[in-house]
């Protein structure tokens, strides 16, 4: 039964996620979101449980990344898919009656791309200290909480800004950008310092944005990871 505790709360983020389907498809966003965010609290646990119980296994992997392609690949785009068109409802007639009327169906690559991260994930040797490309839960959090950041940033109720952002972060789960893991192996403020500012930081704008702020964390979060290539690249110089 130990061994299996890990597998079960992997069974509770793929619920979550297909949950989070159902409630997009029926028009209430706010909810699939939050369970986008219990996704990832399952996701965290199965993890940390296996690591505490001292039991893995390949089949676990692969559980894990079968119910991340649900619950941060579909279930995060269907969200995106049905804000997109309620954005697309505020275009001029001629725009979204034309050739408009078809892009939303373009954020269907990320659900692609997200499958593609996760397979490599699971055998690049590199990322057991670091990403490489945007971590899936990430995007997730991205494209899966744009509705609630366009209620307080009026200019995130621009259909092509988000279907523009949205592509972009697609591309990102397939480069090979190195990208900070927040993952403590100490609690050394020296070797967790952009860590512990990050943390901090998005504590702050979570305060002020509420579940808006999850877009903001992780475009700083890729910002973040872009301004360390130079000082990452300097000391392997040296």
């Amino acid at each position: 039964m130990r061994k299996n505790i890990p597998n079960l709360i992997t069974c509770c983020n793929l619920i979550s996620g297909c949950l989070s389907i159902l409630c997009a498809t029926a028009g209430n966003l706010q909810l699939a979101s939050y369970l986008i965010l219990a996704s990832a609290f399952f996701d965290f646990f199965d993890g940390f449980s296996a690591r505490m119980l001292k039991v893995s296994s390949p089949m676990g992997v692969d559980m894990d990344s079968l119910s991340d392609i649900v619950s941060f690949a579909v279930a995060p785009t269907i969200i995106l898919f049905v804000f997109l068109n309620q954005l697309l409802q505020e275009l001029a007639p001629d725009l979204r009656e034309g050739f408009a009327a078809f892009l939303p169906y373009l954020v269907f690559v990320i659900p692609a791309f997200s499958a593609f991260r996760l397979a490599k994930f699971n055998h690049d040797e590199r990322q057991h200290t670091e990403f490489r490309g945007l971590a899936t839960p990430a995007n997730a959090m991205f494209i899966g909480f744009l509705h609630f950041s366009a209620q307080r940033i009026a200019v995130l109720n621009n259909f092509w800004l988000v279907l523009a952002l949205s592509l972009c972060f697609a591309v990102l789960l397939v480069t090979d950008l190195p990208m900070f893991s927040l993952k403590f192996k100490n609690l050394k403020f020296k070797e967790n310092m952009i860590r512990y500012i990050f943390l901090a930081v998005s504590l702050v704008l979570f305060i002020i944005f509420r579940f808006g702020a999850f877009p903001i964390i992780i475009l700083a979060y890729i910002l973040t990871s872009l301004a360390r290539l130079p000082f990452k690249h300097s000391l392997y110089a040296a």
